[in-house]
């Protein structure tokens, strides 16, 4: 493509546009620092290396007394995530275009079901559980169930919605009803999709259950918010470099399942 020289407006709105990036920007710093007493920013790097020093070596002798909680960490990630997919599969079907009831009635609600549940993170979900079912295990899991619906929810319907139309004029050519037309021609060709993505959110649900004890809802999480509530820090490093161990593992475990899978 050969070299053409900018004309004065061009140059002019690309000045304007650089301006008001830089305006944008400028505003944007003054706002989220509006409240900071820099002073304690300067105090940081000492902060650290005091709360660094304190945080070694862990404190291994509480080993025992965060398995069960790890436990219920990857119990609240596992059947939340079950949950939500049980959930996620008839709304992704009500969702898509070309299995919804209704494209006016019924796909717009359950629509509005999926994007409810990607807007509300899972650990606003906690805390509205706990407020309504009390502390627990429950909650969490229920909370990783709702946040998990429409993350499951969207990229099904999507892959409901690109599926291989002649597959479905085949079946449908040989006089099956609806159900057996979704049995044998969309649900083998999204089969793959869904295994995939449950996988996947698993695999991020077990991020997510770690904190929501913070609220709460059961699991790792409420050993460390009582370990930060006292200032136990070696106690802290254990439960972190635990949770560092969960995380690990998971990704271990997904990326041998999708391998199998694919």
């Amino acid at each position: 493509m050969a070299w053409r020289k900018r004309t004065t407006k061009q140059e002019v709105g690309l000045f304007m546009a650089w301006v008001l990036g830089l305006a944008l920007v400028s505003w944007a710093f003054q706002v989220m620092t509006k409240d900071t007493i820099w002073a304690f920013v300067a105090d940081a790097p000492r902060q650290v290396q005091d709360v660094g020093s304190r945080m070694f070596p862990p404190d291994w002798g509480f080993t025992s007394e965060i398995l069960q909680p790890m436990w219920e960490t990857f119990n609240i990630a596992t059947l939340g995530t079950l949950l939500g997919v049980i959930m996620a599969v008839p709304v992704a079907f009500l969702a898509a275009r070309n299995t919804t009831p209704s494209v006016r009635l019924v796909r717009p609600v359950a629509l509005l079901v999926i994007v409810s549940s990607r807007s509300i993170n899972s650990l606003i979900w906690a805390l509205l559980l706990v407020a309504v079912l009390g502390p627990g295990v429950l909650a969490g899991i229920i909370a990783i169930a709702l946040r998990s619906i429409g993350f499951v929810g969207k990229l099904l319907y999507e892959a409901i919605e690109e599926i291989d139309t002649k597959q479905v004029e085949a079946i449908e050519a040989t006089g099956a009803s609806r159900t057996q037309v979704m049995a044998w021609a969309i649900a083998p060709q999204t089969a793959p999709t869904l295994a995939g993505v449950s996988l996947f959110r698993w695999d991020i649900n077990i991020r997510e259950s770690t904190v929501l004890g913070l609220v709460g809802a059961g699991g790792i999480g409420v050993k460390l918010e009582a370990a930060l509530g006292t200032l136990a820090w070696p106690k802290v490093t254990l439960i972190l470099l635990a949770i560092l161990l969960t995380v690990v593992v998971s990704e271990w475990l997904t990326a041998k399942v999708r391998k199998h899978l694919i």
